[in-house]
């Protein structure tokens, strides 16, 4: 069973840029396609953005297209999430996630702890 294990969260200003890491135990076909998702209290989990291993294949929600940018480096089985422009509302728990699928909406099937975003205005 894959392991995901993710990094880079903190807390920064509007405006600033942020880079998280999602680096997965192996790669398998567990690993078929990996995204990003985020949790706010209080709001269902939210996908943000998605790549497929093979191909490189990329989704976003609406509302991150233009300031985020999703990338994997298959050498090292890590997948990135380039955030830049960040806005309050960007705040949550960000958590990395891995299926078998090649659907870029998934489902998803394996799940990272997360990792804590924090943008103040």
């Amino acid at each position: 069973q894959v392991q995901l294990v993710e990094s880079g969260g903190g807390l920064v200003q509007a405006g600033d840029s942020l880079r998280l890491s999602c680096t997965a135990s192996a790669r398998t076909s567990d690993t078929n396609t990996m995204g990003w998702f985020r949790r706010t209290p209080g709001k269902d989990r939210e996908f943000v953005a998605a790549v497929s291993w093979t191909g490189g294949r990329t989704d976003y929600t609406d509302s991150v297209k233009g300031r985020f940018t999703i990338s994997r480096d298959t050498a090292t089985n890590t997948v990135y999430l380039q955030m830049n422009s960040l806005k309050p509302e960007d705040s949550a728990v960000y958590t990395c996630a891995a299926t078998y699928r090649t659907s870029l909406r998934g489902p998803y099937y394996y799940w990272g702890q997360g990792t804590q975003v924090t943008v103040s205005s």
